[in-house]
């Protein structure tokens, strides 16, 4: 028995090595192996280190940006990439809203669902014009004025006054009025028709930087309003459109005014009537009083002798009248304007020699005249402006 043991333990009768006793003897190999093995593969496998560099790429860096600094980058790009900056996300598209200060509004819905103020929440210039007009979305007939385009339906007679039959009742256009004066406190300008004296009053009550106004289908009651907005420096008033709507403003209504904003420097009156005493009384209250635009009007013969108690006018201009004035008076109650610099005449009947001859010795300082598509004008009419001391050469067009 001790024989045999000794032959099985012989190294001639050894077995043949393993693959195990193999990896176990040489294992210096294959350390360079395993430490060249990628890190991933010996770490645990976790789907969030596995998921977190592709998705960095796609996180919106600007979410780290305040809304002020990011307004400020925005404020500065052009004017052409705002609406696709808009488009960006509802962040960009909320603080882009920041930066408009002015807007016409074309569907009164927009206004008083609160979604104008909630939108644009700094406008300064806002345009109710459009909006106050009831006119069918879907018609291919469009009615273009001067002062306004809308689209109407086919069934109109020739005697119909448009503007006045297609307008947002007087409660609703007040009632928007409101919702906007609560909204934009820093309101500089606003074009509104149809209003009344209450919805302007409260424009004046919270818009107290309002600097200009222009007011369509107006009369002297509404003009009350306009007189508590102490600010007021450049106001048009619209009171008669011939085939869109018809209204009065009297010289109680231009008194009204003269007295309640005595800081206007700018002011046109488009389809007003009055007389002598309405634009006496805008020359001696409205003392900064620089430029007097007026057109179409519907004054009373002797308006032009008023036109003498605007000492600091500077420009005068007349558009569309068909009449300057009838029956003007003597030379030696006509007066002057001393600070008079330009007249302008434009699309005016200039046929009555004597209206003519007035407009020029009540515009003695004068210092340039342009007359624009005026009918009427021969030789004698420039004979009167000899008057006119230091006037240069006339500009025709």
């Amino acid at each position: 028995m001790s024989a045999l043991a000794e032959k099985a333990d012989s190294p001639l009768k050894k077995k043949p090595p393993s693959w195990s006793d193999i990896w176990l003897k040489n294992t210096k190999p294959l350390k360079h192996v395993v430490f060249t093995m990628p890190l991933q593969s010996l770490s645990p496998k976790d789907p969030k280190s596995q998921t977190l560099i592709p998705t960095f790429a796609n996180i919106d860096r600007t979410l780290l940006l305040s809304d002020e600094l990011l307004l400020q980058i925005l404020s500065k790009l052009p004017h052409l990439q705002r609406n696709p900056n808009s488009l960006v996300c509802k962040r960009w598209l909320n603080l882009q809203g920041r930066l408009i200060r002015s807007l016409k509004i074309l569907d009164w819905d927009f206004l008083e669902s609160g979604r104008l103020l909630t939108r644009f929440p700094n406008l300064t210039h806002v345009d109710l014009l459009n909006g106050c007009l009831l006119s069918p979305r879907d018609s291919g007939i469009l009615l273009t004025h001067r002062l306004v385009s809308m689209q109407m339906g086919s069934g109109f007679c020739s005697n119909r006054k448009f503007l006045e039959e297609d307008l947002l009742p007087v409660e609703v256009v007040d009632k928007g009025l409101q919702a906007l004066a609560n909204g934009c406190p820093n309101l500089r300008r606003l074009v509104v028709i149809n209003a009344s004296e209450l919805g302007l009053l409260t424009v004046a009550e919270e818009c107290l930087t309002l600097q200009e106004l222009e007011l369509h289908k107006c009369n002297d009651n509404v003009l009350r309003g306009i007189a508590a907005c102490e600010n007021l420096q450049i106001v048009k008033l619209v009171a008669n459109v011939d085939g869109l709507y018809s209204s009065s403003v009297t010289d109680i209504g231009l008194t009204i005014l003269a007295q309640g904003c005595k800081r206007l420097v700018r002011l046109e009156l488009s389809g007003c009537e009055g007389s002598f005493d309405g634009i006496k009384a805008i020359g001696q209250c409205c003392l900064m009083l620089e430029e007097l635009t007026i057109c179409d009007h519907k004054m009373d013969d002797g308006w032009l002798a008023g036109l003498s108690y605007c000492e600091n006018l500077k420009t005068l201009k007349l558009l569309s009248c068909k009449r300057i004035d009838r029956s003007p008076g003597r030379d030696e109650y006509l007066g002057f304007c001393p600070a008079l610099e330009r007249l302008h005449l434009q699309k005016c009947q200039l046929r009555s020699k004597k209206s003519v001859r007035a407009l020029f010795r009540v515009c003695e300082a004068v210092r340039e005249i342009v007359i624009q598509d005026c009918w009427g004008l021969d030789n004698d009419m420039f004979r009167f402006a000899s008057v006119c001391s230091s006037l240069v050469p006339v500009n025709m067009a």
